[in-house]
């Protein structure tokens, strides 16, 4: 994972933080509270992430 894209959109109180990895064009989201700073909201679409990835090598 040399490099991990990150979209945030915004509704209301809640914060939908997408992280994509190009290359092997896998992507995970979580919602999260507004409160949270950006390294948080990250540090949280990463570990899903991680989770998607695993999950999908284990499959294979």
């Amino acid at each position: 994972m040399a490099e991990i894209l990150f979209e945030f959109v915004r509704n209301g109180n809640i914060v939908k933080v997408t992280a994509i990895e190009p290359e092997t064009r896998v992507e995970a989201a979580v919602v999260v509270p507004i409160g949270l700073s950006e390294d948080e909201m990250k540090l949280q679409a990463m570990r899903k992430l991680n989770y998607v990835l695993k999950k999908a090598l284990s499959e294979d």
